[in-house]
């Protein structure tokens, strides 16, 4: 308990931020980019304007801050609550026991025992997340799989920074990878001119490199964890977790109620309306809006229906248990089609985790009331998730409203001239690394500095595609540890992580990045690869 007095707590931390952030106004010139005509065509141009210093508005940074991060706020509180619904049936631990013993009996091979199950486990689980991450540009959809994770990695012997890798840090290394990322690639590549997702081949072997290094890097410390648990950065606060862990419903009564086959019906029947009006679904790996892109049109929807009434019944039969945790698995399944096929984003996902929730409290014959209670209860749980999403959203309120920051990236940019190749380069690296700290969006980052820096790499005779990518490592690594991200405070109120102590452990974890990317930079200038 020493440990965790000599550290601010997380809400202070961001609050200092915000008065760092007002400050800062005071002593930066204020100024915008501004959209001018001229014979090269649209062109973003350097406006100075007049001072904006910020005095009493940082009280009022946490209002605004809500107000802008109120999507991911009402996200995380929905979740939470349509998570506590179902975990009160314990579904969700009987499924964790039951594949951890599943899991185990592969050890009898001599080969899968050797590498180790936890070990696959985490490895396949990352590579699927960072896949997500590559092709679609996961990001707040890590948030309702943190709920899942994070307790999968308690029962496993590790802890919460590991359930958080497993699924959070490996879809943001995808996200670096930038494969077919529509929300960067796919944004930066239209705007510097060149044809969409092209030098894709050279981005896959940085996506492999970058993945290499993370799964060895939470290998390493989920080994470190499983071997002394005191050896946790968040040993004291992973009680929680491990609370639970001990209730992990080994003594249920194993039933299957009449509301079981309501939820059932009335599940199945919505999803054949749903299939009637959606007969065929257009699954878009990169840009949808893109011809480029590639699309397979498919009856997902359709087949999806026919396999969850179909499982679902077996299931009941056994418990009700087994079906709340099909209904899971085919709420996630409906996820990646909504994603990757109809856009969706964090209103329609947490409208699919609600309705899944208000289905499990059927389920497992609860009233009206007491669905609504169990909600209730899960959403103040997450509370303070969700506020310091808020207070999080008050610093880039506080940067915007003091107008400062076009003249950073002015400033920065203006880093870049008279240099050659090789330290353009670089310094683009910097600036976008640095960006993204007070930018931790990706598309409004790229509309903000391609404009810029793109017509740069043609006077100096630098590939775009060279600039796309500082651009892509600069907007990926640092989003694992910039508190102005409400995905990644989001994910950390969840799993219960306090952000001095996720600042610590990821550090040099960022860092080995951070020098990968530069060294993946090198290519780019000196050698000639596809589609640069």
């Amino acid at each position: 308990m020493a440990i965790s007095k000599k550290f601010p707590h997380t809400w202070l931390i961001i609050f200092v931020l915000i008065l760092i952030s007002a400050a800062s106004t005071w002593f930066i010139n204020g100024g915008e980019y501004v959209e001018v005509i001229n014979e090269q065509g649209k062109q973003l141009v350097y406006k100075p304007l007049q001072n904006q210093p910020q005095t009493w508005q940082v009280f009022a940074a946490f209002y605004k801050g809500f107000v802008k991060q109120s999507g991911i706020i009402i996200f995380i509180l929905m979740i939470g609550g349509a998570f506590w619904i179902m975990n009160a049936s314990k579904a969700i631990d009987v499924g964790i026991l039951s594949f951890l013993n599943k899991s185990r009996k592969l050890e009898r091979f001599a080969t899968i025992k050797k590498i180790g199950v936890d070990n696959i486990i985490i490895t396949l689980i990352m590579l699927v997340f960072s896949i997500f991450g590559a092709v679609f540009g996961m990001s707040e959809e890590t948030i309702a799989f943190v709920i899942i994770l994070v307790p999968l990695a308690i029962s496993m012997g590790y802890d919460s920074i590991v359930g958080v890798c497993m699924v959070y840090v490996a879809a943001h290394v995808g996200f670096s990878g930038a494969i077919f990322n529509p929300f960067t690639i796919g944004i930066a590549q239209g705007i510097a001119g060149v044809p969409l997702f092209s030098g894709f081949e050279f981005r896959i072997f940085c996506w492999i490199i970058l993945n290499v290094i993370a799964i060895s890097w939470v290998l390493w410390y989920a080994r470190k964890v499983k071997r002394n648990p005191l050896k946790s950065i968040v040993y004291e606060e992973d009680v929680y977790w491990r609370a639970r862990k001990s209730d992990n419903g080994e003594h249920l009564e194993y039933k299957t109620f009449r509301s079981t086959w309501i939820s059932y019906i009335l599940i199945q029947l919505a999803l054949i309306v749903f299939a009637y009006y959606y007969p065929s679904t257009t699954l878009c790996i990169g840009d949808p809006k893109a011809l480029e892109s590639l699309k397979l049109v498919l009856p997902v929807i359709p087949v999806l229906a026919l396999l969850f009434g179909l499982l679902s019944i077996p299931l009941i039969l056994k418990s009700y248990h087994f079906f709340l945790l099909n209904l899971l698995l085919f709420t996630i399944l409906f996820l990646i089609v909504g994603v990757m096929g109809y856009q969706w984003y964090v209103k329609e996902i947490a409208s699919l985790f609600l309705a899944m929730g208000i289905m499990s409290g059927i389920a497992m014959s609860k009233t009206a009331n007491q669905i609504t209670k169990l909600f209730i209860e899960g959403a103040a749980d997450i509370m303070t998730a969700a506020l310091v999403v808020g207070l999080a959203g008050g610093i880039i309120v506080i940067l915007e409203d003091g107008k400062v920051i076009a003249t950073i990236l002015h400033q920065m940019s203006t880093l870049m001239e008279g240099t050659g190749q090789m330290v353009s380069i670089s310094v683009m690296y910097v600036i976008q690394t640095l960006i993204n700290i007070v930018i931790p969006s990706g598309s409004a980052k790229a509309a903000l500095t391609m404009p810029i820096m793109a017509p740069f790499s043609d006077l100096i005779g630098l590939s775009k595609q060279a600039t796309i990518m500082a651009y892509q490592f600069g907007d990926g690594f640092t989003n694992m540890i910039t508190p102005t991200s409400g995905v990644l405070i989001g994910v950390l109120g969840i799993a219960r992580i306090p952000y001095h102590k996720w600042f610590k452990w990821v550090f040099y974890f960022i860092l080995t990045l951070f020098i990968t990317g530069f060294l993946l930079l090198i290519p780019t200038v000196f050698m000639k690869l596809p589609g640069f």
